[in-house]
């Protein structure tokens, strides 16, 4: 138990569980045995401290009431000599503080007040006499501490004006920060008051500390500054900085622990200077990258002391060791032990001892691995923040620290539209760490930085730049990670160099079964020896490399001699994943499957490509086929159908089911935009129902019949269509029924279509298919929306948005929320419209995809025009128009798009032959294409610029036109619901869909 007087009277548990002691009296009580601890005090005393002249009529029993409610939470024994409390000294911090003031440790004896002594108790007879000689020791115990805080001795000194010493002190602290009229209007006014009230002169040691001022012998003194000079600014490590220095704070041993080249020397030596210590001349700065052997260890802490060891060579450490502590245990002291990882049992020894013998020493150190000793809080330091797709990169840690290096050796170097994106690639490819980074940009002395970018994958002889001044180990790229490697052991470097393998990492199945059986205990040691970095994903660690150790780690598993084997281990590993977890991408283990994807893709993806480079056809048509749906699924079908071309390469080595189904994707891929060759496309189907692929690959249950639709060939799409919805997997009968409502669509049947949208949705949502799900919920609201309920397709796209956020797809849940912004435009709820596009600009921005970014300022510029704030829609989609056309995913769709939004734009503002132009482009690129829902929405566009134009005829035929393509009129858009009421709905015209196309293309001028 525990006793705290010097304050608001406190008893707690030896756990630090605060005990509620009751009332007034009875925390006077326990105050006063307390000051007595492990003593009886006799009652009568008691009786005069608890009530002096003026006790109770029966005060014995009053104390002994008192004494009863008092042993329910304090061990309290009656004694032949009075009552005594239960408590040792040294759990009283009263006595703490005395033992503490006794042995110099001033720090830690004022660090026990938490506000004046016995305050809460003040009006027993005992305690102003005690808590005055309490404060004298107090007031004392901050002179003897002579520190020179202006602040905390300025209040001091307002508090007791009179005390001569104090005054000296605020005196010495005015000049030290150069403020000298301070510290004389400081004496004078103790002077006068001093004459005033006691009717005295100044002693003669104030008037010393007057004349010293008055001389200005008393001005800022230089501070020692042991710690390497700082000769480069300090980038990149805020955080690092904040939580270090709250790690010193309440931990007497920290260690910064990180690979090489992570910049740990410089960051410890950042927090050393600006630590409270460094102003007061207590940090001192060792150095042992130099140290070969324990023995030496002392000897280097004693020269960065500038002291050395003398006497009997014999006793040299214990002289080292006591000098040391001699040193530091004279006051508060912050010892920096820079680079232990090649001594480490030996610096974690002598750590361990410094610690123990000197109270008042903390210690900073920087190490590949943990000191591992008790006390020790560890500071992980890895690379700096790296960007990942920002269009503002500017901010990050990797960045920054680049462009400050690069500036100092090319003073005109810039982060513009031309560097940009080699400097992102460097800061990625170098994984953001410092040392890397600074070798990188001392390159731009003699080369480019797209020369650097370019020779990144030669990077240990690029990066060979150091400064001559530097560590060996730290003038060269090769020789951080040759430092590192020569302290592995055996086993290590066997497993180090086959992790090579790994590109993203892996999970301990993974490296177990690629890299040998019982792996773990090494990998562990390879975790502690900052080879390898180990994070948490759901629960479970998984192992990676930093690049640069990685591709060093290659070398050498391709000296050894073992590289084929284990790249084809790591390959057949892969690819058994990929396969293994295919079918689940479509199922109701879809988000387990698809965390398992995001985890592993660059490694099925380097599987992918060496077994592509190395003809591994099989192989690489396996790796594929696991991981195509994944890539449809999160719309990277740029990467999907790059590799589809890739493998189709190896054909002639692959079986006719694959071939053909390959064959599929890649048409069906390639026909948005444009349309897939009829004859083509007929044959890549027949081929895939002849080879058995249908029956193989249920993705084909979508992919069939929509290329089929897409070449214009109904039968053949309604034949797939039926052969999908026969089959035995639940899934291809729900995409068959997706795939149904475009042709019934198409039929002019709309109350069929959205029938097999519902049995498509209710049949995904039952197979647990979420993509399938979001992507008809998608279709549903935009078919509600056409009817002018525009709050249902609100409710659907919500729907939609939630299955999408679920799904983890970010571009998904973008898209449902422009067509939320949208719609919400079109209902003429503008707020809601601008909070969606607001919220979906931030997803983009926290994924870092420029490409959504764009999609998002076209949707904030529609919203805008619906919102009647046409200037700004206009600045908007010029804006979009010249960013877009660099983007690929979106150039075919950039003319379309800024030719739809330009029109609707120029209509606003009244000029209506100007918005005919660029309708006429809509209809062009619409019409070539045969889509026929956009074809309809601009069929639309161009009867409201008929309208504005004073040609009404025009503008009826058109809506009718529009409503054949369609099927009926878009009355959700308000502008086409103002029309109908201006013209009337009217009766489309007895025509098919083609001869409907061919008219409006007739009225657009184009014949």
């Amino acid at each position: 138990m525990r006793v705290a007087l010097l304050g608001p009277t406190t008893v707690e548990t030896e756990d630090g569980t605060p005990v509620d002691i009751g009332g007034a009296r009875v925390r006077m009580l326990v105050a006063r045995l307390a000051l007595d601890p492990g003593r009886p005090v006799p009652t009568t005393t008691l009786i005069d401290d608890l009530w002096g002249e003026q006790p109770p009529a029966d005060a014995t029993n009053a104390l002994q009431s008192l004494v009863s409610r008092l042993r329910k939470v304090c061990p309290v024994a009656l004694e032949p000599g009075g009552y005594r409390l239960g408590v040792a000294t040294e759990d009283v911090d009263v006595f703490r503080f005395e033992r503490l003031r006794a042995a110099g440790r001033l720090d830690e004896a004022l660090a026990l007040w938490r506000g004046d002594a016995l305050a809460d108790v003040r009006e027993a007879p005992f305690a102003a006499p005690t808590a005055a000689r309490l404060e004298e020791a107090r007031l004392a115990a901050e002179e003897d501490r002579g520190e020179l805080d202006v602040a905390a001795l300025t209040a001091l000194h307002e508090k007791h004006p009179l005390r001569e010493r104090l005054a000296g002190l605020l005196m010495r602290a005015l000049c030290a920060q150069g403020r000298q009229s301070d510290a004389l209007r400081v004496f004078a006014e103790v002077r006068e008051r001093l004459a005033d009230e006691l009717g005295l002169d100044p002693s003669q040691e104030l008037r010393d500390v007057h004349l010293a001022a008055v001389r200005g012998e008393l001005g800022p003194r230089p501070v020692a500054d042991r710690l390497p000079v700082r000769l480069t600014s300090f980038v990149g490590r805020d955080e690092e900085l904040t939580e270090i220095s709250g790690l010193l704070a309440g931990a007497r041993l920290v260690t910064l622990v990180g690979p090489g080249g992570a910049g740990k020397t410089r960051l410890a030596t950042e927090v050393a200077a600006r630590h409270p210590l460094h102003g007061k001349g207590r940090v001192w700065f060792a150095a042992l990258a130099g140290v070969h052997t324990a023995e030496d260890l002392p000897g280097v802490v004693l020269k960065a002391f500038e002291l050395r060891m003398a006497g009997d060579p014999m006793r040299r450490p214990n002289e080292g060791m006591d000098r040391i502590a001699e040193v530091l245990g004279a006051g508060d002291s912050l010892l920096v032990l820079d680079n232990c990882e090649h001594l480490i049992a030996a610096a974690a020894e002598f750590t361990g001892r410094l610690l123990r013998r000197v109270p008042n020493l903390r210690v900073l150190a920087t190490s590949r691995e943990p000191l591992a000793i008790d006390g020790e809080s560890l500071c992980p330091i890895g690379p700096l923040s790296v960007p990942n797709g920002q269009a503002d990169v500017s901010g990050f840690g990797a960045v920054r620290l680049f462009l400050d290096r690069a500036v100092a050796v090319k003073p005109g170097f810039r982060l513009n539209e031309s560097t940009v994106d080699d400097v992102k690639l460097i800061c990625r490819r170098l994984d953001g760490m410092p040392l890397a980074l600074e070798l990188a940009a001392a390159r731009l002395r003699s080369m480019t930085v797209r020369q650097i970018t370019q020779r990144l994958d030669d990077r240990f002889r690029l990066l060979t730049s150091g400064s001559r001044t530097a560590l060996p180990r730290q003038r060269t790229l090769r020789a951080v990670v040759e430092w590192s490697w020569d302290l592995l052991t055996e086993d290590e470097l066997v497993l180090a160099r086959r992790l090579a393998v790994f590109p993203a990492g892996a999970d301990l199945a993974a490296v177990e079964e690629v890299c040998g059986e019982d792996a773990l205990y090494v990998l562990t040691s390879l975790v502690e020896k900052s080879i390898v970095d180990v994070v948490e994903l759901d629960g479970e660690a998984r192992y990676r490399m930093l690049e640069t150790i990685r591709v060093y780690a290659a070398e050498q598993l391709d000296a050894s001699g073992e590289k084929q084997e284990f790249v084809g281990r790591f390959r057949r590993y892969y690819r058994d994943v990929a396969v293994r977890w295919e079918p689940f991408v479509r199922s109701a283990r879809q988000l387990e499957a698809i965390k398992v994807y995001q985890a592993e893709q660059d490694n099925v993806v380097a599987a992918l490509r060496g077994a592509i480079d190395d003809h591994e056809a099989g192989l690489a048509a396996d790796l594929l086929g696991g991981m195509f749906w994944y890539w449809l699924i999160k719309g990277d079908n740029e990467r999907s159908e790059r590799y589809v071309r890739e493998v189709l390469a190896l054909a002639a080595d692959l079986p006719g089911d694959v071939v053909a189904t390959f064959r599929a994707m890649k048409m069906i891929m390639s026909a948005i935009p444009g349309l897939p060759e009829p004859v083509e496309a007929s044959q890549v189907i027949e081929d895939c129902v002849r080879t058995g692929a249908t029956q193989k690959y249920p993705s084909l249950a979508i992919a069939l019949p929509m290329l089929a639709f897409l070449s214009q060939n109904k039968e053949l799409a309604r034949r797939e269509v039926l052969r999908a919805a026969t089959s035995e997997d639940a899934w291809a009968r729900a995409g068959a029924e997706w795939a149904n409502s475009f042709i019934l669509t198409e039929d002019g049947d709309l109350a069929g279509a959205e029938q097999a949208r519902d049995r498509a949705y209710d049949q995904f949502t039952a197979v647990g298919d979420r993509w399938g799900s979001a992507m008809t919920l998608g279709m549903k609201a935009a078919f509600v929306s056409h009817t002018g309920d525009n709050l249902a397709a609100i409710a659907l796209y919500q729907q939609g948005l939630e299955v999408a956020r679920e799904l983890g797809s970010v571009e998904d849940a973008v898209q449902q929320r422009w067509r939320l912004a949208v719609e919400y435009a079109r209902l003429g709820d503008n707020e809601a419209a601008a909070r969606e596009v607001a919220e979906a600009e931030q997803v983009v921005h926290d994924a870092g995809n420029d490409q959504l970014n764009l999609m998002i300022g076209y949707a904030k510029a529609e919203v805008m025009l619906r919102s009647d704030r046409t200037p700004e829609a206009r600045e908007l989609s010029a804006r979009f128009r010249e960013a877009a056309t660099t983007a690929a995913a979106l150039t075919p769709f950039v003319t379309e798009w800024s030719a739809i939004l330009d029109a609707r734009i120029a209509l606003a503002e009244g000029r209506p032959d100007e918005a005919e132009a660029h309708v006429v482009v809509a209809v062009t690129t619409t019409s070539d294409r045969n889509d026929m829902p956009d074809l309809a929405a601009v069929t639309e566009l161009l009867a409201r610029v008929r309208h504005v134009q004073g040609r009404p005829e025009a503008a009826a035929r058109l809506l009718g036109l529009a409503h054949v393509i369609r099927g009926r009129l878009d009355l959700g858009d308000p502008g086409v619901r103002h029309l109908v009421a201006e013209l009337g709905e009217p009766a489309p015209p007895d025509i098919t869909k083609a001869e409907a196309r061919q008219r409006v293309r007739d009225e657009a001028g184009l014949g």
